[in-house]
């Protein structure tokens, strides 16, 4: 796969968007908050959120994958000032809809005749990336991305290569969700975790990025801090949250994200201008 090639040297993108959303971070402006320290959680869960990019009778129907990835995507394009449309999408997540898939399961095993055709339609891996083109009468490729345990990282490599390749942004966006029934035995996942970026060429954004593929001998991904890392903690796309951290530290960092057993992806990030959370002029 050209993501996973060894990349000669550091590439650099600009990151134009951020979206964040946790039942105990809801939206980037509170995530970004609390992973500084300034403020604690809320000990309650947020409810779901309802996307309003899609019309009133499919967000009744959306399973949790759509309405949580449509939220952070529609979210990170608001916050780079684009237009949805106009971006090329990489969607990634780590078992796609894992309620629909024991729901599926079960009733296949105890009378097939059963089955829901919506749930049917929703149960495939890239329905949000269909939904969200659809919704934003979007004409660009998308790309459906899953990596097990490494799934957040072989995303963003994607997003970022192509960005790279072609010059132009692309929109990241990553989401699990909580298993359901005998699945979760061996796809184990906790509660509800979605995140976007926008990326694009060097300076077209409030943080810099600097990025390479590198061999993981001797070297650990980079781990978030206790504290922040118990609000997300069980949920198979877990592994974003350094990077979110980072970005909400607003200061220079280096990160390492797992690609795979033998594979890192290094992140430098610079450091965010003083105008990066207000209109630049």
């Amino acid at each position: 796969m050209r993501a996973q090639r060894e990349m000669e040297g550091a590439h650099r993108s600009g990151i134009e968007g951020i979206a964040f959303w946790a039942p105990r971070l809801p939206g980037w402006s509170r995530a970004r908050t609390v992973l500084r320290g300034l403020e604690p959680a809320p000990e309650g869960d947020a409810p779901r959120p309802v996307p309003s990019i899609l019309p009133a009778a499919e967000r009744r129907r959306a399973p949790d994958t759509v309405a949580l990835a449509l939220e952070v995507a529609a979210s990170a394009c608001e916050n780079a000032g684009c237009r949805p449309s106009s971006l090329a999408s990489v969607f990634a997540s780590t078992h796609g809809d894992l309620t629909i898939s024991d729901y599926m399961s079960a009733t296949l095993a105890a009378d097939p005749r059963l089955i829901s055709p919506t749930k049917f339609h929703n149960s495939v891996h890239n329905a949000p990336a269909g939904y969200w083109t659809i919704a934003t009468g979007s004409m660009r490729a998308y790309t459906s991305v899953s990596a097990l345990h490494d799934t957040f990282a072989n995303g963003l490599l994607e997003a970022l290569v192509q960005s790279t390749s072609s010059g132009e942004r692309v929109l990241l966006v990553a989401y699990d969700i909580a298993a359901r029934g005998p699945l979760a035995t061996v796809a184990y996942s906790r509660g509800l975790l979605a995140v976007a970026l926008v990326l694009g060429p060097p300076g077209s954004g409030a943080r810099e990025l600097s990025w390479r593929t590198r061999d993981a001998a001797g070297q650990e991904p980079t781990r978030a801090q206790p504290a922040n890392a118990a609000l997300v903690d069980g949920n198979a796309l877990a592994s974003c949250l350094p990077l979110f951290e980072a970005l909400a530290l607003d200061v220079p960092r280096s990160l390492m994200l797992r690609l795979s057993a033998g594979k890192m992806l290094q992140l430098d990030l610079g450091a965010a201008p003083s105008c990066a959370h207000e209109p630049c002029p």
